[in-house]
């Protein structure tokens, strides 16, 4: 009788530890699962602070890109200012070469009334002295009757 309550109190304990390493056992998957559910969690982290880093990196190449946009327009904007700069010059320098032969033509004008002039003075003396010819020739007439 005694001993079969030892066996039963024997088989109690061993049902108990078996319990205990059950439970501990559950524990234990609990500390894993939980372990690796942090693990994914810090992947996960990792992950998106990967992203976020090539989403800078591409901001920063975009705005590499735009600054590169700006400087090739600015470059543009500088050429087509020189080249108005220089047709302005250009039609300057037509403007003066215009005015000059203007200048010239009124020069040759001015010459040509001159000459214009001098030869009507020649004319005048030519018909004077042709009518003191005249007047001479009537005068020998007149001393030859």
């Amino acid at each position: 009788m005694e001993k079969e309550r030892e066996r039963g109190s024997e088989r109690e304990r061993e049902r108990e530890r078996e319990r205990e390493r059950e439970r501990e056992r559950e524990r234990e998957r609990e500390r894993e699962k939980e372990e690796r559910e942090r693990e994914r969690e810090r992947e996960r982290e990792r992950e998106e602070r990967e992203r976020e880093r090539e989403r800078e990196r591409e901001r920063e190449r975009e705005r590499e890109r735009e600054r590169e946009r700006e400087s090739e327009r600015e470059r543009e904007r500088e050429r087509e200012r020189e080249r108005n700069t220089k047709r302005e010059r250009e039609r300057k320098r037509e403007r003066e070469r215009e005015r000059e032969r203007e200048r010239e033509r009124e020069r040759e004008r001015e010459r040509e009334r001159a000459r214009e002039i001098e030869r009507e003075g020649e004319r005048e003396k030519e018909k004077e002295r042709e009518r003191e010819r005249e007047r001479e020739r009537v005068r020998e007439r007149e001393r030859e009757r």
